[in-house]
């Protein structure tokens, strides 16, 4: 009965497997979508790409700026009230 028992979890276990591999097969998009997904992103386009590099240079300096002041900018614009 042990023996039987394990056989069939083992054919349960198989099934599984082969069944999410099936599974992943059927919605994993194919090699043309993949290729037309990359094409269509954002960082793609140069013209986006160098934007994107410019409000992420803004940040930057935005951020290195705030870490270099005594003042607390989270309460509030300007300087702290005495």
């Amino acid at each position: 009965m042990s023996g039987m028992r394990t056989i069939l979890m083992s054919t349960a276990l198989v099934g599984a497997v082969g069944i999410g591999y099936g599974m992943w097969a059927v919605i994993s998009p194919s090699e043309e979508r993949k290729k037309e997904i990359l094409k269509n992103l954002p960082e793609a386009n140069p013209l986006r790409m160098d934007e994107t590099r410019r409000r992420n240079a803004l940040m930057m300096q935005v951020l290195k700026e705030a870490s270099e002041t005594s003042d607390n900018i989270a309460r509030g614009f300007g300087s702290p009230k005495k």
